[in-house]
């Protein structure tokens, strides 16, 4: 048990220091993460009146949606694209379709799990043409907590998807892009949830 909370401690420690270091005009950092959200519906605490308890409607059917997401940490925004599956491939296509684009010109520094996708051969050449664009700062393993934009799914979850009947992708998918849209100009709520 010592070793994943010192490992965490140090993590914290340096990450902390990376914060106090870098010159927010120039260089970004970025929590990502990817989370599926099924098309069979999740059940979540809630009230009722007794009795009346609340009902569900599911058609079974095991389709969902793939999510890679970022939470830009010293701006309190997030961002998240929908993809088929998580695979290397739908990762190096996220880098180059959305995070690229969007922070246009600025050194990236991401933060992210130890994920095989994360790691996979096919991105080695990837990652050595954007040497200078991207540096990927690995989390310690088993410590989902300290990666802030944990916090986005279960919000995400709990505001759209639990005891909710949604039907199919394309309805899950206007769900996450409203919710999106939603929470695009509260920054501060974003900080004060993700952003610790």
């Amino acid at each position: 048990m010592r070793k994943p909370i010192k490992k965490i401690a140090e993590f914290e420690e340096h990450f902390n220091e990376l914060i106090r270091q870098i010159n927010p005009d120039q260089t970004v950092v970025l929590f990502e993460d990817e989370s599926y959200i099924r098309d069979y519906q999740a059940l979540c605490a809630t009230w009722f009146l007794r009795g009346q308890q609340k009902k569900v409607k599911t058609y079974g059917q095991h389709k969902g949606v793939g999510l890679f997401g970022l939470l830009d940490y010293l701006n309190g925004t997030v961002q998240c694209d929908a993809y088929e599956e998580h695979t290397a491939q739908a990762f190096q296509s996220f880098l180059e379709n959305t995070v690229f684009p969007a922070f246009e010109g600025k050194h990236i520094i991401m933060i992210l799990d130890n994920s095989k996708i994360h790691h996979a051969k096919i991105l080695e050449e990837f990652k050595e043409n954007n040497k200078g664009r991207i540096e990927f700062l690995f989390l310690p393993p088993y410590a989902p907590n300290i990666n802030r934009i944990e916090g986005l799914w279960k919000w995400l979850k709990q505001s759209v998807i639990c005891n909710q009947f949604l039907r199919g992708i394309e309805e899950i998918k206007a769900a996450v892009q409203g919710f999106l849209f939603a929470i695009h100009d509260q920054t501060d709520i974003i900080q004060s949830r993700l952003c610790w």
